[in-house]
């Protein structure tokens, strides 16, 4: 649990302030299938009875490469994202400037659905239906489910990137700096990073941080064990 304070200044910067949005999905998402998709690049090409030196330099090109890829793929989609609110919210300014009345009416709806009522209701409406971008504001999050300050897609790309790097390099390390039974080693850094990954994730959630750090670890250990059994069916 995250603990915060309550006075006037604390709440209003809290409240409005973006707090992030996007930022730890970003990083989780990235971390996770770099570990998993780099590593499972090693299991199956060490399955398959190949050399250190193919392993290193298909997992490189892994991890660049997907990782650019994921980057881009997580920025066209933020992007999306934010070009689908902008259009919603050009619907919603011409809609108030046509049908004022009825979108009086929609603003009252949205906030009878959030406990209002009676005159209560009635001043709430008039209240925020005065300032022309609050009541776009509230169409959009009510209407639409769209709320809060949307990622920044450039950031987001980034977060997701540097996550993959940082994760997709850790199966490597044996086999970069030449030790022997480098296969081994990467099994336990890859299956220890797993698990710490899934545990830091726990800070963010109700689950025990060895429950989820578990959680994590069966995921990339399932996929990494599917890698290297196909990678065995081409061990000449």
């Amino acid at each position: 649990m995250t603990d915060h304070g309550h006075s006037d200044e604390e709440i209003r910067a809290r409240i409005s302030g973006n707090g992030g949005s996007g930022a730890l999905r970003d990083a989780i998402y990235g971390a996770i299938d770099g570990a998993v998709t780099t590593f499972a690049i090693v299991a199956g090409v060490a399955g398959a009875g190949l050399s250190p030196f193919v392993i290193v330099a298909l997992g490189i090109a892994n991890v660049l490469a997907d990782g650019f890829s994921m980057a881009a793929a997580n920025y066209s989609g933020i992007k999306a994202e934010q070009d689908n609110a902008r259009r919603l919210r050009k619907v919603e300014e011409r809609h108030i400037d046509l049908y004022p009345k009825g979108e009086w009416r929609e603003a009252r709806e949205i906030l009878a659905q959030k406990g209002l009522s009676g005159e209560v209701l009635d001043a709430a409406t008039e209240a925020i239906t005065q300032d022309r971008e609050k009541w776009i504001n509230l169409m959009i999050e009510g209407e639409y489910g769209i709320g809060g300050t949307p990622s920044k897609p450039l950031n987001g790309a980034l977060i997701t990137f540097v996550a993959f790097l940082a994760a997709g390099s850790i199966p490597l390390l044996p086999f970069l700096i030449g030790l022997e039974e480098a296969f081994g080693f990467s099994v336990g850094l890859t299956l220890a990073s797993f698990f710490a990954i899934g545990a830091a994730k726990s800070h963010w959630s109700l689950s025990p941080w060895w429950r989820s750090g578990l959680e994590t670890l069966a995921i990339g250990g399932t996929a990494a064990l599917i890698a290297y059994g196909v990678g065995t069916l081409f061990n000449a």
